[in-house]
């Protein structure tokens, strides 16, 4: 059986990331295949009120009052 394939309940999702920026770049390494991604921008965000991390894959990301990881649909 290929490793691709994974059992239900295994998979990761982004909100179960720790909230440090290295946890969220391995995490979207695993997800795209291998393919390193950068953080772009860090900058904080008045509207938001909170810090934003635009990255190479063209998403942009913030931290939730939880601490956990989102993407910003703007």
């Amino acid at each position: 059986m290929s490793s691709a394939f994974i059992k239900e309940g295994e998979a990761r999702h982004l909100k179960d990331v720790a909230p440090n920026l290295g946890a969220l770049l391995l995490f979207l390494r695993i997800e795209n295949n291998g393919t390193v991604i950068r953080d772009e921008k860090i900058y904080h965000n008045e509207k938001y009120g909170r810090d934003i991390y635009e990255m190479s894959d063209g998403l942009v990301y913030a931290l939730n009052n939880d601490n956990q990881w989102y993407i910003i649909l703007d």
